[in-house]
């Protein structure tokens, strides 16, 4: 499979392009200046901020979140809200694709909420937390897991596409507790509560920084806090920014040892079986 071909299915286009090398704002990080590359004649790609590249089957495992087989699963499909794309390759003077948010709505679908049941998160927390949104991209509409930020914009997931609508910005959840818990997406959040859910509502307030680089952007929130509990991602961005943390105030703590053998805290949720699960559970209440 082309992976120019592939980044367009999944509304990423190219902000340039010299001979075999396509260049893109990163799909797997927030940035302004392109540094994602695609060479189309070893149909390979490298991230020069994540300093990490390889094939489309790695690509696939960072962008969805998910193991090999479920991507495998993804790229065999054909998931009715987001059918691959066959768009022409833009000039570069051309402006970005931006999605465009239509509605939304209470999350009802069957196909998102199976989705969510992938992701091991109970209908109740998706419900309570997500809404179902309706979004135009490339003069098509598709639908897709919404998850609202501060500012009025949506992180949105399907089993096909990850993106968000502008005005982009973090999420707080703010229940009066002394305690801030802090995670780089949603899906981390969703799991956490789902692995907490006997827990008081007002034991935490909650920081999704929807983008690591909102980092900044989330410390006066964070810092008004008296113990601000980091659960990032375990690859080198976010274990860079925990650390720089940890060095900033001893406020921080970094949560994120306890899925030390994974890259985020739903991949080590999922990873568990079901007497695994039931045990931690019981063993945390």
């Amino acid at each position: 499979m082309d992976m120019v071909d592939y980044l367009s299915a999944l509304g990423h286009e190219p902000t340039k392009i010299r001979n075999n090398d396509y260049w893109y704002l990163s799909p797997l990080r927030e940035e302004k200046t392109p540094s994602f590359k695609i060479n189309r004649n070893l149909n390979r790609w490298y991230d020069h901020g994540l300093g990490k590249g390889g094939n489309l089957i790695d690509f696939g495992i960072e962008y969805h979140h998910c193991t090999v087989a479920e991507l495998l699963v993804k790229l065999s499909g054909n998931f009715s809200f987001q059918k691959p794309l066959a768009q022409p390759l833009k000039n570069t003077n051309e402006p970005e694709h931006k999605i465009k948010v239509l509605g939304d709505f209470a999350l009802t679908s069957y196909p998102l909420l199976s989705y969510m049941g992938q992701r091991r998160i109970p209908i109740g927390i998706a419900e309570k937390y997500c809404r179902e949104v309706s979004y135009e991209l490339n003069a098509k509409t598709y639908y897709g897991i919404g998850f609202k930020n501060d500012s009025g914009g949506f992180e949105i997931r399907n089993p096909y596409f990850k993106g968000s609508s502008s005005p982009k910005g973090i999420t707080t959840f703010k229940n009066g507790s002394d305690e801030a818990v802090v995670f780089e997406g949603f899906i981390d959040f969703l799991s956490f509560k789902t692995l907490h859910k006997n827990l008081p509502e007002n034991s935490q307030d909650f920081v999704v920084l929807n983008s690591v680089s909102f980092f900044e952007r989330a410390r006066p929130f964070m810092e008004q806090h008296q113990a601000i509990r980091l659960y990032l991602d375990r690859d080198a961005t976010g274990q860079n920014y925990s650390q720089r943390a940890l060095s900033m105030s001893t406020k921080y703590t970094d949560e994120s040892k306890l899925y030390k053998n994974h890259k985020y805290l739903n991949d080590w949720m999922v990873s568990f079986d079901k007497p695994q699960k039931k045990q931690l559970g019981q063993k945390q209440g």
